[in-house]
């Protein structure tokens, strides 16, 4: 797990974190936000996103990756998928596994479909997001381990705010990835995890994850960022609806870019709206 430099922390995590839509000065910044949107889309489908490091970063990346024969797509958007499913999941650190059963007996013991579910039901009332930040203090130190890894898997590979993580979580969306040390447990192609004809529902689990982060002050700035990546790749794969067998052909640049244009700007209370609409985005899918 990579050492990450100590980052600003901010005293008031409740504190409202999107702009007033209807004031002139938030209609600016969205336009802003917009246009930046789609030009990081454009250069990360290019692969000439430039890389931008956080100040004071000191985080030892992989710069060079060895090709594996057969693989499709993005050498290094295959490898951070690997990597994450490696350490989360394939391979997970007893510091890891203890995490998840604390949180998971904190859910009702399932540590997917217990915290979505928590989420889907506290986010709809007007008690929310106090409620769930109250309902998951207890463990806090197990959801920092999580985040921990997580981020320690992104940051070996990519600069934090690194606009290739676009790219990344483009690529994961549509299905495009295909990584041959997969197929030995079914599963070659990087993109949201499900049963067959089943929409996935991992996109609205590890938002779940990423909410209780923000609002427990566990690295919030990157997990604020982090989330409209995720959204906008639930939103690509609500249209691609890849397989994990196959990989998909890429979607047409002018869809990829108007959904980064769209996805990429959002804060964390617009994304508590979205994530109400299950299993597809409203008016996708």
């Amino acid at each position: 797990m990579a050492n990450r430099p100590d980052r600003p922390r901010d005293s008031s995590p409740d504190r409202p974190l999107d702009p007033p839509p209807d004031r002139s000065l938030g209609r600016r910044q969205l336009l802003r936000a917009s246009l930046g949107a789609t030009a990081l889309a454009g250069l990360a489908m290019a692969g000439a996103a430039p890389a931008r490091a956080a100040a004071g970063a000191d985080v030892r990346r992989t710069q060079e990756l060895p090709p594996v024969p057969g693989m499709l797509g993005d050498r290094r958007a295959n490898e951070v998928w690997y990597q994450l499913d490696e350490v989360a999941l394939y391979h997970a650190s007893p510091e890891l596994i203890a995490a998840y059963k604390a949180v998971g007996q904190q859910v009702g013991g399932n540590i997917e479909g217990g915290m979505r579910g928590l989420w889907q039901q506290m986010s709809k009332s007007p008690d929310y997001p106090g409620n769930y930040r109250d309902f998951l203090a207890p463990v806090k130190e197990p959801l920092q381990v999580i985040s921990d890894i997580q981020l320690g898997v992104f940051d070996s590979l990519y600069r934090p705010c690194d606009p290739q993580l676009v790219g990344a979580f483009a690529s994961f969306g549509q299905g495009v990835l295909y990584d041959p040390r997969r197929e030995s447990v079914h599963s070659p192609v990087h993109t949201m995890d499900s049963l067959p004809t089943v929409p996935p529902p991992g996109y609205h689990t590890w938002f779940a994850y990423m909410r209780a982060m923000m609002l427990l002050d566990i690295d919030r700035r990157r997990w604020t960022a982090f989330a409209p990546l995720m959204a906008y790749a639930w939103a690509l794969q609500s249209v691609a609806k890849p397989s994990t067998q196959t990989p998909s052909s890429p979607l047409p640049r002018e869809t990829v870019v108007r959904f980064a244009a769209s996805w990429l700007p959002r804060g964390p209370r617009r994304l508590d709206a979205d994530f109400q609409s299950y299993p597809y985005p409203r008016g996708i899918g």
